[in-house]
């Protein structure tokens, strides 16, 4: 398997008690999932999604990377959440967190549309100034306000740049099958569409279109990330005691029993970073509502060490750590000894630089166990695209189960909507004209 959940470090905080009494719950948590009667079942497409996928449009995503490798040196993703966390996880774990800056035969990718500062979009815009360009529009209906605004303004630059007939070949939208604004305007103009499955939400869809079309840009192997994740779905349909997927949720659910209020994630990659990011909106949006649920935080070790380190260690005993123990490098860097030793350091060289970040890793596991802070382990094989899929799937399952298991339903996001009524209400958005005065007065206008 391409994860293994280690619990060794978990023995004076759960006990085989704990694990025997939640099992039941759990079962029935994934047996719900697999017959399709919870909470949110019309949204479980990402269930089958890694063995029973279209594999027409999947030939199209391969066939429209390679045309934006050959006429672009800049991929402009336009998304906000899902729409873009999944790719831009996936490209920077598997590739670089210095993607844009290594020497490639790739385009570079830029992430737009996930925020609305002015300074942001002008700089990307800068980037863009004499270079040919690509525009990946991902939007389920074409009218979500961050994404909406950036499209304006790229499909404006590329329809510039190129002329409206040559703009065609370089905008690709990612939509609805068959409705909506998005849909409907290219079908006027002719852009290439990927579809954003009805039966999967935004965090469950790297694996569709969504993440698919920037990953294959960026050189990944789309293949082999989903022969990964098919993998996952074939070895998490067996029983509890020999299913990692869902004893992991387990977990989770006894600690936040326990009094737990936060499961931190960890990782000793700085390419990790946003796959870190990626979690906190799977669990956060699946189970953050009904005032229940862990908040997910994540940290990248040993960095973060130096600043959140002292409140782990000592601080309070809220949380526990999910540590992604990655056993394979992409790279290695061999330390050579220095004569004059001035930084008193030789006493690390004549090894690779990985056997130093391990026993940081294995030292700090010991130090926090023993503050009292409980650490789960999932070891990753390697970086490859296979075991990327395979992670991605555990995750999302896990996710499901350990939701139903809470008692929410892991596929809705109701509390998303509060922020867009009162914004729209300010911009004075036409339909939103009772709540503006009101909300005013709230801010002391």
């Amino acid at each position: 398997m391409a994860v293994t959940l280690n619990t060794s470090y978990l023995g004076s905080f759960i006990t085989e008690e704990d694990m025997a009494g939640i099992k039941p719950q759990i079962e029935t948590a994934a047996k719900m999932l697999h017959d399709r009667n919870g909470l949110g079942s019309d949204f479980l497409g990402w269930l089958n999604l890694p063995t029973d996928y279209d594999k027409e449009e999947f030939a199209r995503i391969k066939a429209a990377a390679k045309k934006i490798q050959g006429n672009s040196e800049v991929l402009i993703v336009i998304g906000i959440g899902g729409s873009y966390l999944g790719a831009r996880a996936a490209i920077e774990f598997l590739k670089s967190p210095f993607y844009n800056n290594m020497k490639k035969n790739t385009p570079d990718i830029y992430y737009v549309g996930n925020n609305i500062n002015p300074t942001y979009l002008n700089e990307v815009i800068s980037i863009c100034e004499g270079r040919d360009i690509s525009v990946n529009v991902i939007s389920k209906s074409g009218t979500t306000t961050e994404p909406a605004l950036a499209f304006r303004v790229f499909k404006k630059l590329v329809e510039d740049k190129y002329g409206k007939e040559e703009a065609k070949n370089h905008i690709f939208a990612t939509t609805d099958k068959a409705k909506g604004t998005l849909k409907e305007l290219s079908d006027t103009e002719g852009y290439e569409t990927f579809v954003v499955p009805d039966d999967v939400g935004g965090r469950f869809s790297v694996l569709t279109a969504v993440g698919l079309l920037p990953i294959a840009v960026a050189g990944c192997d789309i293949d082999k990330l989903m022969e990964g994740a098919a993998k996952a779905q074939k070895d998490y349909t067996a029983d509890f005691d020999s299913n990692d997927c869902y004893k992991y949720a387990a977990i989770r659910n006894i600690f936040y029993r326990k009094g737990k209020a936060a499961e931190m994630l960890v990782a000793y990659d700085p390419a990790f970073a946003m796959m870190n990011e990626w979690y906190k909106q799977l669990f956060g949006e699946s189970e953050g509502k009904d005032n229940k649920g862990l908040l997910p935080t994540s940290v990248i070790f040993s960095t973060d060490l130096h600043s959140m380190g002292q409140y782990i260690q000592q601080g309070a005993r809220l949380m526990f750590e999910t540590v992604v123990d990655i056993k394979k490098p992409k790279q290695d860097f061999f330390l050579e000894k220095d004569e004059a030793n001035l930084d008193g350091l030789n006493f690390l060289c004549g090894q690779n630089m990985s056997v130093v970040n391990r026993k940081a890793q294995e030292g700090t596991i010991l130090a926090h166990t023993e503050g009292g802070v409980p650490q789960i382990l999932l070891e990753l094989a390697d970086c490859t695209e296979f075991s990327l899929g395979y992670l991605i799937y555990f995750f999302e399952k896990a996710c499901a189960v350990s939701g139903y298991t809470l008692g929410v339903n892991p596929f809705n996001q109701p509390g998303v909507e509060s922020y867009k009524k009162n914004m729209f209400a300010l911009l004075g958005k036409p339909g939103y004209e009772g709540a503006k005065a009101e909300l005013e007065k709230k801010l002391g206008y």
